[in-house]
Parts: C-alpha cells; structure tokens; sequence
C-alpha cells in the first residue's frame, strides 16, 4: 500500500494507480487522485471533528473547501458531531471522521488498512456500511484486512498474500479453483447403500461422508445435479433434511493454499 501510494519506491515490477503508471514522474500525479486512510486514523485529538477537516483540506490545497467538508461530513453521517472534539469521540466514529478526511480530495481511489482494527462489532459495521456507500458513488476502494470474513463482504476481487501475492480473483473464482463445486446433503437417517444411490446420477463425479448421516457431492453444476440427487434420495425412501451448495470461505481457502503450497499465477495486478 506504501508503495502504491507514492511512499516507496518499487524495487521491481509494475503498477497502474488510478490509470497513471507507477513511476517516480507520476508521483505528484496519483498522490492528488488518490487518499490513505492508515490504521491509525492520526487526528489531532484536541482539535473538533471540523477543525481537524479544515486542517487537512488546507493541506490537501482542496478547492471549495467549506462545500467539500460539508459532503465528507454527510457521506460518513457525521454532519451533527463536527463540534465535538476529536479526542471524546468512540474509535468507531474516529475511523468515520478519518473515512471524512480520506474523501476531502475526491480521489477516484481510496486506501484503506485495516479500517475495523479494533472496532466493536457495531462499529465494524457502521465502516462496512459506509464503505458499501463508497462502492456506490463509484469510488474504488483498496482494502487490506486480516479478516477475511470482511473481505469476502466487501470486495469483488481478493488477492491472497503470504509472503508473496498467491492468488487474485472474484471470492467465487478462488473457491472453485482449489475446492470445485459440491453439494451436501443431511438425511434424517444414514442411507444404506450412498455409493449406489449417488452412482450415475447426471452431473454427480463424486461423493464423500460427512458426519452420520451426511454426504458430500462432487459435481460439475450444483443447479443441474440437485434436482436428479433429489429425486433419487426420494425414490430410496430417504427422509431429506436438507440439500444445497456447499460454500467455502475465504478462511477455508486461505487455509487450502497454506496447506498445498498452491501457486498459482497472480493474473495481473490488484
């Protein structure tokens, strides 16, 4: 993030930051089409929530700075606390007045590291919310997070990283790369002969026990292979409690990666 950012230079490789080449020419150029938001949301806790904007917007040089704090104050709902002092407020609404500050410039692509670090889980959401709202106004947002459960809320696409960047794609594309598409299936009963009921069934390449009296279905198309596993399940008197697509998380594939050592090709930068 650093780097893309303009604070270090890269040792190697390429980039392209809000559509302008990584290069040491182009710094002055990304830095005013994109902002940071750090961890630490780095206000000056003895100041109000609006001097702290009024502070950065003159460094930022932002132009109509009044109508451009004003905007930033909506967007993170924050409109009715810009006199309260910064250091009296909860981390929750600090990281929403750093989301503010992060909005000053307009940047077409906004950083942000860990922004929940820390959060109660009502704090964590009202971030996530705010977020979303971003996404919507067309701002692209550049997250790295250790919660992976939070990634898979918020991002269409994922990097994957341990040491190296491992693997990059939609959440949807990562799980089907390394797990393929299942089915699982919970009777109320074991059924007395599952190799035989599930051989040949169309679509269905495979199948594995999953506690008592529940299976796990390979399959080449979830929406194609339900309803033929459904009816033979029912033709064998099985009472069904439940049928339907297995999903991986992003835990489960990070896991997955750690424990193959997958490395797979990166497919472009993130």
């Amino acid at each position: 993030m650093r780097t893309l950012g303009t604070l270090l230079a890269p040792t190697s490789g390429w980039a392209t930051v809000a559509g302008l080449p990584l290069t040491p020419a182009n710094g002055a150029r990304i830095r005013r089409r994109i902002a940071i938001v750090p961890e630490s949301p780095g206000l000056w806790l003895r100041l109000s929530v609006l001097e702290n904007l009024r502070c950065f917007a003159d460094l930022y040089e932002v132009p109509a700075p009044a109508a451009r704090i004003d905007r930033a104050l909506r967007a993170v709902d924050l409109a009715g606390r810009a006199q309260d002092v910064c250091g009296a407020l909860s981390k929750g609404l600090r990281q929403r007045v750093a989301l503010a500050r992060g909005l000053l410039a307009d940047p077409q692509v906004l950083f942000l590291d860990e922004p929940t670090s820390g959060l109660d889980p009502a704090a964590a959401r009202e971030v996530h919310e705010l977020i979303g709202g971003l996404r919507g106004q067309g701002v692209t947002v550049f997250l790295t997070t250790h919660r992976l459960q939070e990634a898979e809320r918020l991002c269409d696409r994922v990097a994957m990283l341990n040491t190296t960047l491992r693997m990059v794609g939609k959440p949807a594309e990562l799980r089907e790369r390394l797990f393929g598409r299942t089915l699982a299936v919970r009777a109320a009963a074991p059924l007395d002969d599952p190799g035989r009921l599930f051989a040949g069934l169309p679509g269905v390449r495979g199948w594995r026990e999953d506690g008592p009296a529940g299976y796990v279905l390979t399959v080449s198309d979830p929406s194609a292979a339900a309803p033929a596993v459904t009816r033979a399940l029912v033709a064998a008197g099985a009472d069904v409690l439940s049928i339907g697509e297995s999903r991986h998380s992003l835990e489960d594939v990070y896991l997955e990666l750690l424990a193959t050592g997958e490395h797979q090709d990166a497919g472009g930068p993130a």
